[in-house]
């Protein structure tokens, strides 16, 4: 409806929206913040070998296939996008406990380890309607300042991720179910915030009005040239992201000569929730010069971190701190810039279909790097692992130089 004046949000429309983002999306890394407690429960390690790979893995494969099974059928374009991530909330919620369950009704450690690697799929299938129908719901209520939205938004997302470490810290000395079945209350509290207190926005009630989904949401975003720039970039992006993310533990262990404590936990999560602080200031930064100009920065300065690895690994402890605090900063908060740029630049009634493609693609990049880093770390050494990483950053930068130079 171009020339309408834009309808006033009500105050508290943004700050539920980033809550119940970052308690939903708490469920994302729950099950390898308590790994190292499974792992000696169960007896895991001695009978399957490395698990933190597998497990994130099927997170991430299920959120895949959640993403491209909402994508396929239009479901945050064609319905309450509100509605789907309550119910998405509900069901990750219940699949996140099942850890706890299982570990009371069984002690053979095969059936655990399967219940554990299926839960975690279907948690990773739900999270496919929070993360980006989050950002559906925060689309249908900003045209003017989504990309300071989705700067709050993608911040609670990052610091939700990194949650379940910070809650494993904190509770040194809690069970390791105590900190299972705490995610999942949290994540219950945000689907109830989201569902009592946020109504779908004034712009989704007009995207809904279209007749149907018009074409392949990946032929759209390919034939489109700014669309098929921010995309690139944030597949870039996410070449990187997850894996630091998943490996992140094992390299401060590895610095500071250690196992995964909770003292390592903490600091993990401090790392990761850094980005979300980023995140959130560069919402406010791309008001004045551009979301493609700060999302660029942004994935340079992460791929450079990639680069400096092999020579921080055994840097001063100043330094290497500096170094992962900057990396953890800027590795997850340009996510936000690009999903701003990938919803203003498609087409109106396609928005959540063409976030959900895009995010579905990612996060298959995000399994193929987890796969590499966690069977190559080992062989390659720790080191090294960087530069694996550091092609995204780089095809990312690359892709985004037509938005930089022309911006809309």
């Amino acid at each position: 409806m171009s020339g309408s004046v834009p309808r006033p949000v009500p105050w508290h429309i943004l700050p539920v929206i980033v809550l119940a983002q970052l308690m939903g999306t708490s469920l994302w890394f729950a099950g390898n913040a308590v790994l190292p407690d499974l792992e000696r429960a169960w007896g895991l390690r001695e009978q399957f070998g490395e698990t933190l790979g597998p497990l994130t893995i099927s997170v991430q494969i299920g959120f895949i296939l959640g993403t491209l099974v909402f994508a396929i059928r239009g479901v945050a374009d064609r319905h309450s996008p509100r509605k789907v991530f309550v119910v998405c909330v509900l069901v990750g919620a219940a699949l996140n406990a099942a850890a706890w369950l299982i570990d009371h009704v069984s002690t053979e450690a095969s059936v655990r380890y399967g219940v554990l690697l299926a839960s975690r799929f279907g948690v990773g299938f739900a999270l496919a309607g929070i993360y980006p129908v989050g950002m559906r719901i925060a689309s249908g209520w900003y045209q003017q300042g989504l990309g300071t939205a989705l700067g709050w938004m993608v911040g609670a997302l990052i610091v939700g991720t990194g949650l379940p470490h910070g809650l494993r810290a904190l509770g040194a000395q809690w069970p390791w179910q105590e900190v299972i079945i705490a995610v999942s209350g949290i994540a219950l509290a945000g689907g109830l915030l989201m569902g009592l207190l946020v109504p779908d926005g004034p712009y989704w009630v007009r995207a809904q009005s279209a007749r149907k989904l018009q074409g392949n949401p990946l032929a759209v975003i390919f034939k489109t040239p700014r669309l098929r720039a921010s995309v690139l970039g944030y597949w870039g992006h996410m070449w990187e992201l997850y894996s630091l993310f998943a490996l992140s533990p094992v390299i401060l262990a590895t610095y500071l000569h250690t196992g995964i404590t909770p003292g390592v936990s903490a600091l993990v999560f401090f790392v990761i929730a850094g980005g979300g602080i980023v995140a959130a200031i560069g919402g406010y930064v791309a008001k004045r010069i551009g979301s493609a100009k700060v999302a660029t920065a942004l994935l340079a300065s992460s791929g450079l971190c990639c680069l400096l690895m092999p020579w921080m690994m055994h840097a001063p402890w100043w330094l290497f701190g500096l170094w992962i605090v900057i990396w953890g900063g800027t590795v997850s908060s340009d996510s936000p810039q690009f999903s701003a740029l990938t919803a203003s630049n498609a087409p109106p009634d396609q928005v959540g279909t063409v976030l959900l493609s895009a995010n579905s693609v990612g996060f298959s990049i995000c399994v193929l790097s987890i796969l590499l880093s966690s069977s190559l770390w080992p062989v390659i050494g720790l080191d090294y692992i960087g530069w694996l990483w550091l092609p995204g950053p780089l095809l990312g930068v690359w892709a985004m130089r037509h938005l930089v130079r022309k911006p809309a």
